[in-house]
């Protein structure tokens, strides 16, 4: 599925926030009116097909890197990388016990 579709059940759950990053794939008219709507501010890098290139602060954008890295680290881990759980319950519990083991150790 494609991050844009998915984003709209992925915004229902977010928390509020000021300031909202993402990546250059949630670049949509409707991502970023959904954003909006929650009284938050989209910071995403405009995708180059763009006609009108939306406001863009490379600076807030550094921010995201911490994300990227702690993804990076749980695949790492081979059950973490190829999702041997079946149930998403006990598959969520094993993403919890590695993160603990990574940035806790």
């Amino acid at each position: 599925m494609a991050d844009c579709a998915a984003a709209d059940a992925l915004l229902d759950q977010m928390p509020a926030a000021v300031i909202l990053n993402g990546d250059k794939r949630y670049d949509s008219d409707a991502v970023r009116q959904k954003i909006e709507s929650f009284g938050s501010a989209p910071n995403i890098p405009p995708k180059r097909n763009r006609r009108w290139k939306n406001c863009f602060s490379p600076m807030l954008y550094r921010d995201r890197n911490a994300i990227e890295r702690m993804f990076g680290r749980l695949k790492d881990f081979p059950r973490i990388a190829t999702r041997y759980d079946r149930l998403a319950h006990i598959f969520l519990a094993a993403v919890c016990l590695v993160a603990t083991i990574c940035y806790w150790l």
